[in-house]
């Protein structure tokens, strides 16, 4: 799931920090970036999520929950 996918964290996880969980979207073969494009393939949205959720909802990026996240782990 992870292989060759684009991920831009935003908002406040709770198990884990972002730089942690960039770490482990990483040693599974994503990419982590700071912007929502159109590239982008998962947003992993904490509470709190500000603009990049909006970004991403008008781009039609897929959501995922802290606890989506986990279970594709």
């Amino acid at each position: 799931i992870f292989l060759g996918k684009k991920f831009v964290l935003t908002g406040s996880l709770k198990k884990y920090t972002r730089d942690s969980a960039a770490a482990l979207i990483k040693e599974r073969g994503g990419e982590v970036k700071s912007t929502v494009s159109r590239n982008t393939d998962y947003l992993l949205a904490g509470e709190k999520a500000g603009s990049k959720l909006i970004k991403a909802e008008k781009l039609g990026v897929e959501i995922l929950t802290e606890e989506a996240f986990i279970e594709f782990l």
